[in-house]
């Protein structure tokens, strides 16, 4: 699937504006001349420079483009279903991690994508249990970000 470049320019013109737009209720630092809206500002003049460039090349082509252009693998029921198992997983994720935690969220995301994708059980297995360790151990312990603990929450 491809969208036209001036529909892709426009929608992220909105949203660069939109980003500007929430940093005039960021609060200011004392006695600093810059606070924390200046970095989002600054990306967002800049997305929305390079958005006007891709409208423009987009305008400035002898042939008409069309508006969206849908690839093969849109007619093919088994490519949308695998679309659609990621969204829900996901969706999966934002409802259940808190609940369950991170830890079993992901090993259920992986293992049912690898059977889905057609990896032999006992390797979806193995592959999703050390994925689901390798990032809690990377992300919990060497970042120090706070994964969901969940129905972990005693053990972790």
């Amino acid at each position: 699937m491809r969208f036209n470049d001036t529909i892709v320019g426009a929608t992220f013109i909105v949203l660069a504006a939109i980003m500007i737009a929430l940093t005039f209720s960021f609060p200011a630092f004392p006695g600093q001349n810059y606070g924390p809206s200046l970095f989002p500002r600054i990306l967002g003049t800049g997305i929305i420079l390079c958005s006007l460039l891709l409208i423009l090349r987009e305008r400035r082509l002898p042939a008409a483009v069309p508006w969206l252009v849908l690839a093969d693998w849109v007619r093919q029921p088994r490519h949308i279903a695998s679309f659609a198992l990621m969204l829900a997983a996901m969706l999966f994720y934002l409802l259940a991690s808190e609940a369950l935690g991170f830890i079993p969220c992901a090993f259920l995301i992986q293992l049912v994508l690898f059977l889905w994708f057609g990896v032999r059980p006992l390797t979806a297995l193995i592959v999703a249990a050390a994925m689901t360790a390798l990032v809690q151990w990377f992300f919990g312990s060497m970042m120090l970000v706070p994964l969901p603990r969940g129905i972990l929450d005693s053990v972790l």
